[in-house]
C-alpha cells in the first residue's frame, strides 16, 4: 500500500495518475475527497482530513509501506517555519509509529545553504525531521516550478509579460510538475533504496528568463517579454495582498537565495528529467493560455 497526501494538487494529482496505471495499491489522505476525479474515487481508499493531524495519519498509515509526503501551500500561516514543522513533526511520529519504511519527501534544491532562506529553509528543516523517523527517506530537492508561470496568466495574455526577482540574463533552473511526479513514483514502486539522501531534481535546460520569454513568444504565437521586478516592489506586493511582516521576509529571503545561486550545487550534479521548457509550453502553457 502506497499513501499519497494533496492528491488533488499539481504533483500529488499526477503521481496518483501513474501509479493507478501501474495497478498499485493506493490510499489518499484529502481534505474533500468529492474533490478527487471520479475515476480516481473509485480506485483509491479515502482518508478524508488533513496530514498534520496524527488522527488523521493513524487511519492511513496501518499497512502502509511507502508514503508520499507534500506539505500543502499557505498564505495564511504566521511562519513557514513553524507551518512545514507542525506537519514534519506529526509525520515523523506518526510514520515512526506505525512503521512505514520509505517517505519520499517534496522538498528543495539547496541543502547546506549557509544563510537563512525563507520557505526553503523551512523545507529543509522538514526533510530533517522526516529524515529522523526511522523510515528510508529521499527529499525530492526542486529548483523553479514551470508551473508558477500558471499564476501569472493574466499577464501573459494581456500586457505579454512575465515577472521574476532574477536577473534576466543568468540561467534559472526549472523542473515540471510531471517530472516531480515521475521520479516520485519510479521511488515509490521501487523500494530498494535505504537510508536518507537529498535527490535533486532538475529539468534539461539551462535557459535564462529571457530565454524563457523567447520560447513562450514563439510556441504562443506573440510577444512575450521577461521584466525583473525590483525586491522592493515584490515586497510591496506581498503586502498588497495581505502578507504580515514574518511572510514577507519568509518570501524575500527565499527568492534573494534564489537570486544568489542556492540551487547551483545541486544543479551540477543532478541528472536531467525528460521535459524541456519548450515541450512544457506546448503542452500546458499554451492549452493553458488558450483556455
Amino acid at each position: 500500500m502506497i499513501v499519497v497526501t494533496t492528491p488533488t494538487g499539481q504533483i500529488g494529482g499526477q503521481l496518483v495518475h501513474r501509479l493507478l496505471d501501474q495497478d498499485k495499491e493506493v490510499r489518499v489522505i484529502v481534505r474533500d475527497a468529492s474533490r478527487l476525479e471520479d475515476t480516481v474515487r473509485e480506485r483509491v481508499e479515502t482518508v478524508e482530513g488533513s496530514h498534520d493531524e496524527p488522527g488523521v495519519l493513524d487511519e492511513a498509515l496501518p499497512g502502509a509501506e511507502a508514503l508520499f509526503w507534500l506539505v500543502p501551500p499557505s498564505r495564511q500561516a504566521p511562519s513557514v517555519r513553524e507551518y512545514y514543522l507542525g506537519f514534519a513533526r506529526v509525520g515523523a511520529a506518526a510514520v515512526a509509529r506505525h512503521g512505514v519504511g520509505h517517505v519520499v519527501g517534496v522538498s528543495s534544491a539547496g541543502h547546506g545553504w549557509p544563510t537563512p532562506a525563507g520557505v526553503l529553509s523551512a523545507a529543509f528543516a522538514m526533510d530533517a525531521e522526516l529524515g529522523a523517523s526511522g523510515a528510508a527517506y529521499r527529499a525530492l530537492s526542486m529548483p523553479f516550478y514551470m508551473e508558477n508561470l500558471l499564476g501569472q496568466l493574466d499577464a501573459i495574455r494581456g500586457p505579454g509579460a512575465f515577472h521574476l526577482t532574477c536577473a534576466g540574463d543568468l540561467p534559472l533552473a526549472s523542473i515540471a510538475t510531471r517530472d516531480i511526479a515521475g521520479v516520485a513514483a519510479d521511488l515509490l514502486t521501487d523500494l530498494s533504496w535505504t537510508g536518507q539522501e537529498n535527490l535533486p531534481v532538475f529539468g534539461p535546460d539551462r535557459l535564462t528568463p529571457d530565454g524563457m520569454a523567447e520560447v513562450i513568444s514563439q510556441e504562443l504565437g506573440r510577444p512575450v517579454t521577461y521584466r525583473r521586478m525590483s525586491m522592493d516592489d515584490y515586497t510591496s506586493l506581498l503586502r498588497s495582498r495581505g502578507a504580515g511582516d514574518q511572510q514577507v521576509k519568509d518570501m524575500t529571503e527565499a527568492f534573494a537565495a534564489q537570486d544568489h545561486g542556492i540551487y547551483d550545487a545541486d544543479w551540477a550534479t543532478a541528472e536531467p528529467t525528460s521535459t524541456d521548457f519548450r515541450t512544457w509550453c506546448r503542452e500546458v502553457l499554451r492549452p493553458a493560455a488558450d483556455a
